[in-house]
């Protein structure tokens, strides 16, 4: 997860309850998302090792990916570009996947997560730990694992529109408070969103970043709630009805994420994220104790079933 935590808007409630709640209306039957699977999956990309561009881990990943993907997407495509690293001499290479399901369908949306981990650790506590590379099993393999079950039902029960699933790269290669150098797979990503997807522009996106926390708590993130606060309702909304406590209406921290790109190319985009990892009282963000112990089956199964049942809730 990126760079810079505004703590302006933390803990503020935000004006009056939740807009539109009611019965949960699906177009079709909502399959069942499995969280123990998810773990698994997240446990299998941890044991990969660290994953940040150029390393072993990253390549070993990339080729997962795609094995995984490959005859469980309606399409599958790999995009491969570079630029200046921007602390290096030479290039730093990208490579954004992007899984698409039914693809032909006129409504599409966009869910998305981070899959390279950061190269150093440099939240940790001891600093003699802070030029190691992290594990990133919330940081990175959470979001992963919960498209690659969504991949799963999705091959199995075509959603209702299209949706196109997105494993960008390069977000967490940026120094604290470098802004311009985190989430660069998003931003390699939009100059060529249109012919990635065939002329069509996504309705909104969901990313989801760091929601395998044990201790799992989704306030709403601030430039979420400004700038696609209908779908932030939408979505919080159906935690609710789902009954789950996990996601909290309440103001959580301003945070640069790979929505905020998204946002500023004009889509409707939230971040679904637990900054607070795993507690207020500690931090295991961008340090070695990013590990998946410290995740659970139930935090992804959470998540993941609130974006199935968003997807499946969709109409043409």
């Amino acid at each position: 997860m990126t760079g810079m935590i505004s703590d302006k808007h933390r803990g503020t409630l935000l004006a009056g309850w939740l807009l539109l709640s009611g019965a949960i209306a699906c177009a079709q039957q909502v399959p069942y998302f499995d969280g123990s699977q998810a773990f698994e999956l997240l446990e299998k990309q941890v044991a990969l090792g660290p994953r940040f561009p150029g390393s072993p881990g990253h390549s070993a990943l990339v080729s997962m990916l795609t094995e995984y993907l490959e005859p469980r997407a309606h399409e599958l495509k790999i995009q491969s570009t570079s630029r200046s690293h921007p602390y290096q001499d030479g290039p730093l290479p990208i490579i954004n996947i992007l899984a698409r399901f039914n693809p032909t369908a006129r409504k599409h949306v966009l869910l998305l997560a981070h899959y390279d981990t950061r190269a150093m650790a440099d939240k940790d506590p001891d600093r003699g730990n802070r030029s190691r590379p992290i594990l990133g099993a919330n940081d990175g393999a959470s979001g992963v694992a919960v498209l690659l079950v969504l991949a799963d039902i999705f091959a199995g029960d075509a959603p209702p529109i299209g949706v196109d699933l997105l494993f960008v790269d390069a977000e967490d290669v940026g120094r604290s408070s470098d802004l311009e150098n985190f989430s660069l797979g998003t931003k390699a990503f939009l100059p060529e969103m249109s012919s990635l997807l065939g002329g069509i522009r996504p309705e909104y996106a969901v990313l989801v970043d760091m929601v395998g926390d044990a201790e799992l708590t989704l306030p709403v993130e601030y430039y979420s709630w400004r700038d696609a606060r209908e779908l932030v309702n939408r979505i919080w909304n159906l935690a609710r009805d789902l009954g789950y406590s996990q996601f909290r209406f309440e103001m959580g921290a301003a945070i640069y994420d790979d929505h905020v790109p998204l946002l500023e190319a004009g889509i409707p985009a939230v971040d679904i994220i637990d900054f607070d990892y795993p507690n207020t009282e500690e931090n295991y963000w961008h340090t070695l104790e990013d590990t998946p112990d410290k995740c659970s089956a139930e935090s992804l199964e959470a998540v993941g079933t609130v974006l199935t049942t968003l997807i499946y809730s969709e109409r043409p």
